[in-house]
Protein backbone atom coordinates (compact mmCIF):
# COMPACT_ATOMS: atom_id res chain seq x y z
CA UNK A 1 0.00 0.00 0.00
CA UNK A 2 1.09 3.34 -0.80
CA UNK A 3 -0.02 6.60 1.06
CA UNK A 4 0.57 10.66 0.46
CA UNK A 5 -0.96 13.70 1.66
CA UNK A 6 -1.53 15.84 -1.41
CA UNK A 7 -0.33 19.56 -1.05
CA UNK A 8 -1.53 21.48 -4.36
CA UNK A 9 1.11 23.56 -4.46
CA UNK A 10 2.46 25.68 -7.47
CA UNK A 11 3.86 23.26 -10.75
CA UNK A 12 3.31 19.93 -11.28
CA UNK A 13 4.60 17.25 -9.24
CA UNK A 14 4.13 13.08 -9.15
CA UNK A 15 2.28 12.26 -5.90
CA UNK A 16 1.80 7.89 -6.01
CA UNK A 17 3.67 5.75 -8.86
CA UNK A 18 2.48 1.90 -8.89
CA UNK A 19 3.30 -0.12 -12.09
CA UNK A 20 0.06 0.48 -13.61
CA UNK A 21 -0.85 3.47 -12.61
CA UNK A 22 0.31 7.04 -11.68
CA UNK A 23 -1.37 10.17 -9.41
CA UNK A 24 -0.26 13.61 -9.87
CA UNK A 25 -1.11 16.97 -8.84
CA UNK A 26 -0.70 20.49 -10.99
CA UNK A 27 -1.56 23.67 -10.02
CA UNK A 28 -1.31 26.68 -12.57
CA UNK A 29 -1.59 30.56 -11.88
CA UNK A 30 -3.79 33.31 -13.03
CA UNK A 31 -3.45 33.54 -17.06
CA UNK A 32 -0.64 30.73 -17.25
CA UNK A 33 -1.10 27.30 -18.64
CA UNK A 34 0.67 23.88 -19.20
CA UNK A 35 1.02 21.86 -22.03
CA UNK A 36 0.07 22.77 -25.92
CA UNK A 37 1.57 22.27 -30.02
CA UNK A 38 3.37 19.91 -28.60
CA UNK A 39 2.04 18.11 -25.45
CA UNK A 40 0.81 14.35 -25.71
CA UNK A 41 1.05 11.39 -23.84
CA UNK A 42 1.75 9.12 -26.61
CA UNK A 43 1.84 6.08 -24.25
CA UNK A 44 -0.85 6.89 -21.19
CA UNK A 45 -4.08 8.27 -20.97
CA UNK A 46 -4.75 11.47 -18.26
CA UNK A 47 -7.57 11.61 -16.30
CA UNK A 48 -7.81 14.84 -15.01
CA UNK A 49 -10.40 16.29 -12.48
CA UNK A 50 -10.60 19.55 -11.31
CA UNK A 51 -10.36 20.16 -7.42
CA UNK A 52 -10.77 23.85 -7.62
CA UNK A 53 -10.51 27.14 -9.95
CA UNK A 54 -11.75 27.67 -13.59
CA UNK A 55 -10.28 27.22 -17.30
CA UNK A 56 -10.15 25.62 -20.53
CA UNK A 57 -9.03 22.51 -22.22
CA UNK A 58 -7.74 22.38 -25.27
CA UNK A 59 -7.42 19.16 -26.86
CA UNK A 60 -6.92 18.31 -30.52
CA UNK A 61 -8.16 21.87 -31.58
CA UNK A 62 -11.43 21.50 -29.06
CA UNK A 63 -12.21 23.64 -26.24
CA UNK A 64 -13.75 22.43 -22.96
CA UNK A 65 -14.54 24.45 -20.33
CA UNK A 66 -13.06 23.53 -16.83
CA UNK A 67 -14.08 24.24 -13.35
CA UNK A 68 -14.60 22.44 -9.84
CA UNK A 69 -15.75 19.25 -10.18
CA UNK A 70 -15.36 18.30 -13.88
CA UNK A 71 -13.59 15.18 -15.08
CA UNK A 72 -11.46 14.91 -18.38
CA UNK A 73 -10.28 12.45 -20.08
CA UNK A 74 -7.29 12.97 -22.33
CA UNK A 75 -6.85 9.75 -24.35
CA UNK A 76 -2.97 8.88 -24.90
CA UNK A 77 -1.74 10.94 -28.47
CA UNK A 78 -4.61 13.90 -27.90
CA UNK A 79 -2.65 17.10 -27.98
CA UNK A 80 -3.23 19.26 -25.22
CA UNK A 81 -3.28 22.48 -22.93
CA UNK A 82 -4.69 23.30 -20.12
CA UNK A 83 -5.29 26.67 -19.56
CA UNK A 84 -6.32 28.87 -16.28
CA UNK A 85 -8.82 31.45 -17.35
CA UNK A 86 -10.09 32.51 -13.75
CA UNK A 87 -9.03 34.95 -10.52
CA UNK A 88 -7.37 31.83 -8.66
CA UNK A 89 -4.98 28.92 -9.35
CA UNK A 90 -6.29 25.93 -10.98
CA UNK A 91 -5.71 23.01 -8.92
CA UNK A 92 -6.21 19.46 -10.71
CA UNK A 93 -5.71 15.71 -9.35
CA UNK A 94 -4.46 13.76 -12.27
CA UNK A 95 -4.32 9.63 -12.91
CA UNK A 96 -1.67 8.38 -15.81
CA UNK A 97 -2.29 4.87 -17.10
CA UNK A 98 -0.01 3.67 -17.32
CA UNK A 99 2.27 5.62 -15.94
CA UNK A 100 4.01 8.83 -17.69
CA UNK A 101 6.33 10.41 -15.58
CA UNK A 102 9.44 9.70 -13.47
CA UNK A 103 9.70 10.90 -9.80
CA UNK A 104 11.19 14.14 -11.02
CA UNK A 105 8.29 15.09 -13.42
CA UNK A 106 10.47 14.27 -16.25
CA UNK A 107 8.07 12.65 -19.50
CA UNK A 108 9.57 8.35 -18.99
CA UNK A 109 9.36 6.64 -22.22
CA UNK A 110 6.44 5.39 -23.93
CA UNK A 111 3.97 3.50 -22.35
CA UNK A 112 6.89 2.17 -19.98
CA UNK A 113 5.39 1.28 -16.70
CA UNK A 114 7.72 2.08 -13.61
CA UNK A 115 8.01 0.87 -10.90
CA UNK A 116 8.28 3.28 -7.72
CA UNK A 117 11.74 3.03 -6.08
Amino acid sequence: MQRAALRFTKGFKVALTAERGQAAVMVIAPGDAEGGPGNRHVGADQWLFVVSGSGVALIDGSRRKLHKGVLLLIARGEQHEIRNSGRAPLRTLNFYTPPAYRRDGNPLPRGKPRRQT
